[in-house]
């Protein structure tokens, strides 16, 4: 659905940006008032293309497009993986997968309302990617070609996948406000603290919580005793991060948002404080995190098949996750001990009372 955009939207970003000609499209649009979607839309015939909303079939043919940078953010994290798109299973159901390497994706369609393709300048030259967004505007997953991708499949992508509609606007629907939690008085706490401790895969707690009507939140607040979910100070992330990569302890690192579930698995090794963000930055993979949004930290433990799995979790003022982190695993195999350690020496120093 498209609709005519505001008559001086587009005028209005090339005010902002002739006064400030490096903002980036997320931050342009909320000093406008819209969303990234929105604004994006303005440049339908300057830079942009509208696609079919045919997500399943341009994702299957990504992988033609050899190695790129996938990218997936929410308001405070944002998680950059260089690599191919491997292993997909995209199918009818509610959750499609990309499973490699390199870039590892949970992809939720029920969030997925809008495609672009945009052509933007960049340092090196034109900047070529795929664009994804919710009916709210709000972005969920941006592929970006490199040097080594191939633009030709690219271009082709394009042009099979091309709207016929091209109208220069995008009609957003305000997202849902979430569900206020209930009263943790309420809730049967006992019973939720019995499904905590028996679970055998940690991917059956968001189960958990639905069968509880409970917030990821929330349920720190009601876990088990014993270390299940112990507050930590949210300095706590830097320092996991940060030992991590003094020890090259290779670890799992998940930021996701309504539509998407990035995930990088191996170590980190440089980073880098700019202001407001704490970055990782290496070849391949990098994140950059703002740490002053984190109003919440835990160290979360759940039962599995292969033993306790050790995470650290990070929220925002809204409950929202943030990032989230483990040490490299696969199922049917335990956790590092590695990780255990790291974490249990974070979770002393910097546990809250």
């Amino acid at each position: 659905m498209t609709t005519i955009a505001s008559p001086d939207l587009k005028q209005r970003w090339d005010d902002l940006l002739a006064s400030a000609p490096n903002v980036r499209i997320r931050n342009a649009a909320a000093a406008l008032g819209v969303s990234e979607g929105e604004l994006l839309a303005t440049r339908i015939g300057d830079g942009a293309t509208r696609l079919r909303a045919d997500f399943r079939g341009i994702l299957a043919k990504v992988p033609s497009l050899g190695r790129v940078m996938a990218l997936t953010r929410n308001d405070d994290a944002v998680h950059e993986r260089k690599g191919h798109y491997l292993n997909p299973s995209l199918g009818q159901g509610p959750v499609g997968l990309f499973v490699g390497a390199d870039i590892d994706l949970r992809i939720f369609w029920h969030a997925w309302a809008h495609a672009f393709a945009v052509l933007e300048p960049g340092k090196d030259g034109a900047r070529y990617s795929l664009q994804f967004f919710g009916a709210d505007g709000e972005a969920v997953h941006k592929i970006y070609l490199i040097a080594e991708s191939d633009a030709g499949a690219y271009h082709d992508l394009v042009e099979h996948f091309r709207a016929e509609d091209q109208t220069p606007a995008l009609a957003a629907i305000p997202a849902h406000p979430a569900r206020p939690e209930q009263p943790d008085s309420v809730i049967d706490a006992d019973s939720l603290r019995a499904g905590w401790l028996s679970l055998k895969d940690t991917h059956d707690f968001h189960l958990l919580l639905r069968q509880f009507g409970v917030s990821r939140t929330q349920a720190l607040r009601l876990a088990p005793e014993g270390g299940y979910a112990v507050p930590i100070a949210p300095a706590a992330v830097r320092a996991v991060i940060t030992a991590a990569s003094a020890e090259q302890c290779p670890i799992m690192v998940f930021v996701g948002n309504t539509g998407m579930l990035q995930i990088h698995t191996g170590t980190v090794t440089k980073l880098m404080d700019v202001p407001e963000w704490f970055n990782v930055i290496d070849p391949d993979f990098n994140l950059h995190l703002r740490e002053a949004a984190i109003v919440s930290a835990w160290v979360v433990r759940k039962p599995s098949a292969d033993g306790l799995i050790t995470a650290i979790e990070c929220y925002d003022a809204r409950g929202g996750q943030i990032v989230q982190l483990f040490g490299k695993r696969k199922p049917g195999i335990p956790e590092l001990e590695q990780w255990r350690s790291l974490v249990a020496g974070v979770e002393a120093a910097q546990r809250l009372a």
